[in-house]
């Protein structure tokens, strides 16, 4: 009987692995039971009568068994204002509109194309801010036969009152039904004063929204200094609490101090290291794997250990270096921090992301696949590797392929780099090709789909 030892660091990379293959055996759970949680609730805003939003609030409470914060905010879902540098899409699209003018063959239908992407994309986004209005889901067809912008629907989310939404699904309801009697009459009299009728509930629905006060939409100064912070730091990476608080308008200036900001930092998923501020645009994690991908490509490096094992890495320098890589594994969710290690040239500090798990790697190369330029032949290597080893150990080709893969990555990795020996390897320059050619995804894709069938 041997006594096997193991270092601190293998230990904990072993307790992680058992427990991201934990989680990941959960996820599908996870999902169906979120799946399942959304329709139950909206199953019950459904069937919930008008009424003041105090009043349903405590209902929902009651009936899901949680507290008034907890049941105020599952019911407070309106999304985010869309807007690009600072402007309404509305606002961008005119601006676009009047560029394209200028334009002509090509470069003109590239920018339609582009204005019809963003013109979708609102319209989604407003089907959205319509979804999110519990109350108003049984009218929905009406409201979006009216005129309105996301500023109409932020108001109309914020009435919260019985008597206020029950003038407003008033107003909804006849114009559905003067619509409905339309249909079944032919041009006439009728025609033209039921046509005139519906004019008048939208007039009347323009009338109600000017009505709503402004104010109540507006964020308070909690929330602008919140705003402010986070474009601050995405604008200026590295900025300190104190040349925040040095920046902010007067009305905002009174209300924050730097003790304020740095203790706001934390709640806003802001990395500070050493007191200067760093964090993701929404710009980044709206491309997320394709940003990190191209972070791969450039300073990160996809390989296999001596023992077959598959390694992929993102590597960067410096305290600017380190909160990306913070930020980036939050984001990513996988992967394991090793921050602020020696260089080799005695240099600034050095920060890696790392991948060691077959679960992680293969869940990190899948989705960043399509954006690779550099390294794409060293993922599709080492996602060949994890699937021969999640299911083909047994396989007689199993032992061979796997030193091929190696030899191919030693290739992969090297090829660029004048003078490197790749005969210790047994890499022949002749036979590289054939090494790629032999590779056994379709033939186990075709074991796999057999099984399958059975």
């Amino acid at each position: 009987m041997f006594l096997v030892l193991i270092s601190k660091e293998e230990e904990e990379e072993i307790t992680a692995a058992k427990l991201r293959e934990t989680a990941e055996a959960l996820e599908p759970l996870e999902r169906e039971k979120q799946k399942i949680t959304d329709e139950i609730l909206l199953s019950w805003l459904k069937n919930t009568n008008l009424d003041d939003e105090s009043n349903i609030v405590k209902d929902f409470a009651k009936h899901f068994s949680v507290n008034l914060s907890e049941a105020k905010k599952s019911l407070d879902n309106f999304p985010k204002q869309y807007m690009i540098d600072d402007k309404e899409i509305p606002e961008v699209v005119k601006s676009l509109r009047k560029y394209r003018r200028t334009l002509k063959g090509d470069d003109k239908e590239s920018l339609t194309k582009s204005i019809e992407n963003l013109i979708d994309a609102y319209s989604s986004h407003l089907d959205d801010c319509i979804k999110s209005i519990y109350w108003l889901s049984k009218y929905e067809y009406p409201l979006k036969q009216m005129s309105f912008n996301e500023m109409d629907l932020r108001k109309i989310h914020s009435i919260k009152s019985y008597n206020d939404r029950l003038k407003l699904v008033d107003i909804l309801c006849k114009y559905w039904e003067t619509n409905l009697d339309l249909k079944d009459v032919t041009y006439s009299k009728e025609y033209s004063r039921l046509n005139k009728q519906m004019t008048s509930c939208k007039k009347d629905f323009r009338k109600f929204i000017k009505g709503i006060n402004s104010q109540s939409v507006k964020k308070g100064i909690s929330e602008q200094i919140n705003d402010y912070i986070l474009k601050s730091v995405c604008d200026r990476p590295g900025i300190s609490a104190r040349q925040i608080y040095d920046n902010m308008e007067i009305k905002l200036h009174k209300r924050a101090s730097p003790q304020i900001i740095s203790k706001m930092v934390n709640r806003l998923g802001i990395t500070s290291i050493d007191g200067a501020y760093y964090k993701l645009s929404d710009d980044i994690k709206k491309d997320l794997y394709a940003y990190t991908a191209s972070f791969i490509d450039s300073d990160g490096y996809i390989t296999i250990d001596k023992n077959h094992n598959p390694r992929v890495g993102l590597v960067a320098t410096g305290d600017r270096g380190k909160a990306f890589m913070i930020q980036i594994q939050k984001e990513l969710g996988i992967g394991k921090l090793h921050l602020d290690q020696k260089s080799p040239q005695n240099t600034r500090p050095v920060n890696r992301l790392n991948f060691y798990s077959q679960a992680d790697v293969h869940e990190l190369l899948t989705k960043c696949m399509p954006h690779f330029r550099m390294k794409g032949k060293n993922a599709e290597l080492l996602l060949e590797l994890i699937k021969m080893k999640r299911g083909h150990k047994k396989a007689d080709w199993y032992k061979g392929r796997c030193e091929e893969i190696f030899k191919l990555m030693k290739y992969e990795n090297h090829k660029d780099h004048v003078g490197y020996d790749f005969t210790k390897y047994g890499i022949d320059f002749e036979t590289v090709a054939k090494l790629h050619d032999n590779c056994k995804m379709d033939i186990m894709n075709d074991l796999e789909s057999i099984v399958k069938e059975e």
